[in-house]
């Protein structure tokens, strides 16, 4: 894993494995769901660490693990050097003060019911007991934050375009004035036109208010222009690891190497070796023995399918697994 003496989140072999249950009057466990299966990262004060891959991979999970929605079956996540399972109470409401989230549906994320300043202040209701008067003034602050009007407090969602309700959620977010945010396909839901603004609202916000984020996205492009860090995830686990402008040059894993493929180039007349990723993702709940990967893999040898590979280095900033050295 990368090092540095600027970490401020880190997962160490984290796992989250679901019951599978049978049974009516006796329930028994009859399998699990490894959703996320022994995944290890770190994301240094003030950047971002782009999480990619295919629905199913995962990703959502170890969102939940680190905002605390879920509860890891193994493994740890560190923040600021701590382990989280060890803090107290009082220490795990800092914990979810300082780290908030932006999700993917401005649609679906906000409480239709509630007016806007009710919901950007939630946070701060939750965790922190402020003056109605400061409440509003912090609330007001952070809404010109992301470039809405103040007056926005007395309306409600409905009243808003699908990027003006994405700019509340990231008010929302900032309200506690959090350390990280992580942010879950923040983009994906909103008209093309209106994704690059928000990023340079992101990572305005970022620069100005030294945030950490913690991005999942499907969109490569988006993961390109936000990222310092980029992990790729593969049914439950990193297959690729490192820099983002490295991993972006010279990616090693077939399954990289094949997503950045089926992405849309940057120069639509420059030449480009299609590598179609065959087959589909598969279920977590059995995964192939071995790499993970093999059964969709174009230079899969009999080892893939017996040995599971480890991240190994391949460059200062740059780890993959795989058994093969496939250049870059």
């Amino acid at each position: 894993m990368l090092s540095s003496s600027n970490i401020l989140l880190e997962a160490r072999n984290l796992r989250k494995h679901f019951p599978i249950t049978k049974g009516f009057i006796r329930r028994q466990i009859a399998g699990w769901i490894r959703a996320v299966d022994g995944l290890s990262f770190s994301i240094n004060k003030g950047e971002t660490f782009g999480l990619v891959g295919e629905s199913g991979c995962g990703k959502t999970t170890t969102a939940k693990l680190i905002l605390l929605l879920e509860h890891p079956t193994s493994g740890s996540i560190l923040f600021g050097g701590e382990h989280i399972s060890a803090l107290t109470e009082t220490r795990l409401k800092e914990y979810s003060r300082s780290v908030q989230a932006v999700f993917q549906d401005p649609y679906g994320s906000l409480d239709p019911r509630m007016k806007v300043g009710d919901i950007v202040g939630e946070p701060l209701v939750v965790t922190q007991a402020l003056p109605r008067k400061v409440l509003i003034e912090r609330v007001k602050e952070v809404l010109l934050e992301v470039g809405l009007e103040p007056e926005s407090i007395n309306r409600f969602p409905h009243q808003f375009s699908g990027g003006q309700r994405q700019r509340i959620a990231v008010a929302r977010a900032l309200a506690s004035e959090p350390e990280v945010i992580i942010l879950d396909e923040p983009v994906s839901a909103l008209d093309v036109s209106i994704r690059a603004q928000l990023m340079n609202l992101l990572k305005a916000l970022q620069e100005r208010l030294g945030l950490t984020y913690m991005l999942i996205a499907h969109d490569l492009a988006v993961v390109k222009h936000m990222s310092n860090c980029i992990g790729v995830m593969y049914v439950g686990n990193l297959v690729e690891y490192g820099g983002a402008d490295e991993i972006y040059q010279h990616p090693c894993h077939p399954y990289t190497v094949g997503l950045f493929s089926a992405a849309l180039p940057a120069d639509p007349d420059a030449p480009n070796a299609e590598i179609i990723l065959g087959g589909e993702v598969p279920s977590p709940i059995n995964p192939p023995p071995g790499c993970r990967f093999h059964p969709r893999c174009s230079h899969a040898k009999e080892i893939c399918s017996e040995t599971e590979p480890v991240l190994r280095k391949v460059a200062a900033n740059h780890f993959v697994a795989c058994h093969f050295d496939l250049g870059g």
